[in-house]
């Protein structure tokens, strides 16, 4: 089965994706800047300094008013979508796995990316950068993105900065960066933003959990493995226990979410809970990633 089925594609097809910054692309493409250049959609005058090209100026205006004036056009820009999904074995959980949720929204927004024309990177990780596909443009690659995207599997531990680092530095273009991840690394993840926001790349960050981490369907005694680590441990899942840990849980994500907000990243909070047709048409809207 296709990772994503022909009528929710119909769907995508119909948006595109917002920058809230502007950045140079290498090439012209067929995203319309607000940045001043030269192109083919007027835009505006300036007052025409030696040196300007005489090609430009107005000889309409200069025939009616004796002054030279220089025409502007809206210049046209790529749009770089990067997108680092998150492989390490604590995504492997849930029904939907966090994995699998994380991957449909990875091809959801790469192929609304791809058929606009714009070039898609992708980055699968762990405790490094496991999996790349290579940046690719056009709606003929979506078939190589959606092949690569459904042989990504779980495995390894998260190491969420040196991932992010090397595929920043992998990446020198400025653009869209999307991250979905549970962000549970030991380490935290504030190294892991700091690499993007200091070479400002406008930062999405997808925060994926599922409904089992988030409502517990477990009672009575249990003994817990780490999936990254395999570390143990025996408890006793009572209610009081149940709420301290729903409570923490809680603290996580709102720490998350300020980090985010005072660093002008978007953050999104997401459960596999949450239909994920629900999640691009809406949720993704809601939170500037989409239009």
């Amino acid at each position: 089965m296709a990772i994503l089925d022909s009528e929710f594609m119909q769907k995508l097809e119909q948006l595109e994706l917002v920058s809230r910054k502007i950045f140079t692309g290498r090439m012209k493409g067929e995203r319309r800047s607000r940045k001043r250049g030269v192109s083919i959609e007027f835009a505006d005058y300036r007052d025409y300094t030696p040196g300007d090209d005489l090609r430009f100026v107005d000889w309409n205006v200069y025939g009616r008013l004796d002054r030279l004036f220089l025409k502007l056009f809206m210049e046209e820009e790529d749009l770089f979508l990067y997108l680092l999904v998150d492989r390490s074995a604590s995504m492997d959980f849930g029904s939907p796995t966090k994995l699998d949720y994380a991957k449909k929204v990875a091809a959801a927004l790469g192929y609304i990316a791809l058929v606009n024309s714009e070039r898609v990177a992708v980055g699968a990780f762990n405790d490094g950068l496991r999996d790349y596909f290579r940046p690719a443009r056009g709606r003929k690659q979506m078939w190589k993105l959606f092949q690569f995207l459904e042989a990504v599997h779980a495995d390894g531990s998260t190491v969420l900065a040196d991932s992010c680092r090397h595929f920043a530095l992998r990446h020198r273009t400025k653009g869209v960066v999307v991250l979905l991840s549970d962000f549970l690394d030991p380490a935290g993840y504030e190294n892991a933003f700091r690499f993007f926001v200091g070479q400002k790349y406008d930062l999405f960050a997808i925060h994926v959990l599922s409904e089992e981490e988030v409502h517990p369907p477990f009672a009575g005694d249990l003994r817990l493995v780490d999936a990254e680590n395999g570390s143990r441990a025996e408890i006793t899942v009572s209610g009081p226990l149940l709420k301290t840990y729903q409570r923490r849980l809680g603290f996580f994500c709102d720490s998350l979410k300020s980090f985010c907000t005072q660093r002008g990243i978007a953050y999104l909070y997401a459960t596999t809970g949450i239909p994920f047709d629900q999640l691009i048409l809406s949720y993704l809207r809601q939170g500037g990633l989409v239009k």
